[in-house]
């Protein structure tokens, strides 16, 4: 089973490398771009067939090492 997870600071936490990401498009002449937050993605792949527990697993794992959870906020998403 293959899951993804991502990773955002929460919206109350300043995001000074999305900023500068947001000013480097805008300086690069990107049109239409309000805002940028910045964020992980992990891609993990599971054993076995249960997504109850894979879930369980996930939200383990981000709670103990994937997610700072003070600042930061994650999803889980299951993929193909």
């Amino acid at each position: 089973m293959k899951a993804r997870v991502l990773v955002t600071l929460k919206s109350a936490v300043l995001d000074p490398q999305g900023k500068a990401i947001e000013g480097a498009l805008r300086s690069l002449g990107v049109p239409g771009i309000a805002s940028v937050r910045q964020g992980k993605v992990f891609d993990v792949e599971l054993d076995g067939a249960d997504q109850a527990k894979a879930e369980a697993t996930l939200k383990e794992a981000c709670e103990k090492l994937l997610a700072n959870t003070v600042i930061e906020s994650y999803r889980i998403e299951f993929v193909g």
